[in-house]
């Protein structure tokens, strides 16, 4: 409460300027006969200088010790003042009132109640001592109750008074407080949103563009002296939309503001309901896929988890009736083949079926120290005998001694059949036989990489960048899956997987894997 202390202070000053006006100034009967002139003039110059003394400090420190330094000196001098002033007594008296309903409103009630008492029996002892030592008042006792019942009264008051104002500059202060964290929040929130948010006004001057927005705007569009782009300039097609828009008309497609830019669906709101001021939301539609392709995830997830059974219980059913038939000398040569379809896509779906399970499993890798060598060596024999590869060849180039690497060999596994698979059956010339090798190496760093290569005519550029997308697939026989897990299971071993273009044709899918140094420092 700086600001009441100050006026407080300032009618301090006025209260002891009138005093001395009335006893130096050219009207002796402002003041009346002093019961001791010169002690009353030197108490008027005292109180002018402790008054000017108390104004000029009264922005530092604390309210209450202002307060009560102040409330003592007005009761102590007032009072003094009422004895050497006999006839200005009662004048004096009133306008004591105002210092001590100012105290009690400066302060706690417990303490403007005492101000009041001590004002009170201030007037009682100076009343006692006139009339005991001197045989005459400045003040009658009728005065003298009158007064101090105003004073107890106007205490009780204003500091009534007081404790609400107080209260209410508090919850004020708190509901400023909260609502400035809250803009502050407000403001974080918005600037760093993947949304991109432009203000636009009549004119469709950007007024405001959080962070994702002035990336999608980039340097397109001089800004005015005064800092503002034009809508037009910095994104054309956004302003063709907004125009249409106020128009009544809503496109909703996706739009490319830039070449170098993903592609976004703008969404528009006003402001106000009858303001010129537009909002402008910029939805990046692959945050929006990548959002469609979790919640697909997840879905499918819970899904196959109870369907797996439903499939596999008749799936081995009908692969076990096929062996049988496979066996049965009366089935014709031509049915054969028949049979070899009806297995190989049992086989299939088996794939598939292993695939969904495996997005809804989640299982965590349990690194080991292993000998990459030897792993791929031992894979690469294994796939060899469980799947015969007729003219295809499929080779393990390991270099000499150990290559240690810190990677789950069960999930290892899974990756290398996947991404063997795809080269085995994506990776050849049309009408020449595949040539795939699994490759062991070092990038010189310590860090140990095993590389699946084919001679095949390469993924083109179009695809690469979809080729670990869920769901995403080329072919009409396959599900968009495999490479998707292959990566997620490296990412649970602390590997990357990533597709490297071949010089000269060719495909090259690197695992970058833990060494052991790196596993010491991680």
């Amino acid at each position: 409460m700086r600001r009441e202390l100050y006026f407080f202070t300032l009618y301090r000053v006025f209260e002891a300027a009138l005093l001395v006006f009335a006893l130096f100034g050219p009207l002796p009967e402002l003041a009346g006969d002093a019961r001791h002139p010169v002690f009353a003039r030197a108490l008027s110059l005292t109180y002018l200088f402790v008054s000017v003394t108390l104004f000029l400090l009264g922005h530092r420190g604390d309210v209450r010790v202002h307060t009560v330094v102040g409330v003592a000196a007005d009761l102590s001098l007032g009072i003094l003042a009422i004895h050497a002033l006999p006839h200005s007594g009662a004048s004096i008296a009133l306008m004591l009132a105002f210092n001590v309903g100012a105290a009690a409103l400066l302060l706690r009630t417990r303490y403007g109640v005492a101000v009041a008492g001590l004002a009170a029996a201030g007037l009682a002892g100076e009343l006692a001592w006139s009339r005991v030592v001197d045989d005459a008042t400045s003040l009658t006792l009728g005065q003298l109750i009158f007064t101090s019942t105003a004073y107890l009264a106007l205490a009780g008051l204003t500091s009534t008074l007081g404790r609400q104002l107080r209260e209410g500059y508090s919850l004020a202060e708190s509901r400023g407080a909260e609502a400035a964290q809250l803009t502050e929040v407000n403001e974080l929130i918005i600037r760093r949103m993947r949304t991109g948010v432009l203000l636009v006004d009549g004119q469709d001057n950007i007024r405001l563009a959080n962070e994702a927005a002035s990336l999608l705007m980039g340097d397109a569009g001089d800004a005015d002296a005064h800092g503002v782009r034009h809508l037009g300039l910095a994104m054309p097609e956004l302003a063709r939309r907004l125009k249409q828009w106020r128009a009544g008309d809503t496109e909703s497609s996706p739009m490319l503001i830039a070449p170098d830019q993903p592609e976004v669906v703008p969404r528009f709101t006003r402001l106000l309901a009858n303001s010129d001021q537009v909002l402008i939301f910029l939805d990046d539609t692959a945050l929006a896929a990548r959002r469609a392709e979790s919640l697909t995830l997840a879905t499918l997830g819970r899904f196959s988890a109870s369907l797996a059974h439903e499939i596999r219980n008749p799936l081995a059913a009908i692969n076990y009736a096929v062996q049988l038939l496979e066996e049965s000398p009366d089935i014709p040569t031509a049915d054969r083949r028949l049979l070899e379809i009806i297995r190989q896509q049992g086989s299939r779906m088996n794939g598939i079926v292993e695939n969904v399970l495996g997005l809804a499993r989640r299982e965590h890798a349990k690194p080991e120290h292993v000998d990459l060598g030897e792993l791929v060596r031992q894979f690469v024999e294994d796939y060899r005998q469980g799947h015969p590869l007729e003219g295809d060849t499929l080779q393990a180039l390991t270099p000499k001694g150990t290559t240690p690497g810190l990677i789950d060999p069960r999930q290892l596994q899974q990756v290398l059949t996947v991404l063997v698979y795809n080269a085995l059956t994506y990776g050849r010339m049309p009408g020449e036989p595949a040539r795939v090798n699994v490759r062991v190496a070092d990038d010189g760093s310590g860090q140990p990489l095993i590389e699946v290569l084919d001679r095949g005519p390469g993924i083109p550029e179009r695809v690469q960048n979809n080729l670990f997308r869920p769901f995403f697939t080329t072919s009409s026989h396959g599900t968009g899956l495999g490479l998707y897990i292959a990566r997620e299971l490296c990412r649970a071993n602390q590997a990357s997987l990533d597709y490297v273009p071949v010089p000269g044709g060719g495909a090259c899918f690197r695992l970058r894997l833990q060494g052991p140094a790196i596993a010491r420092r991680a």
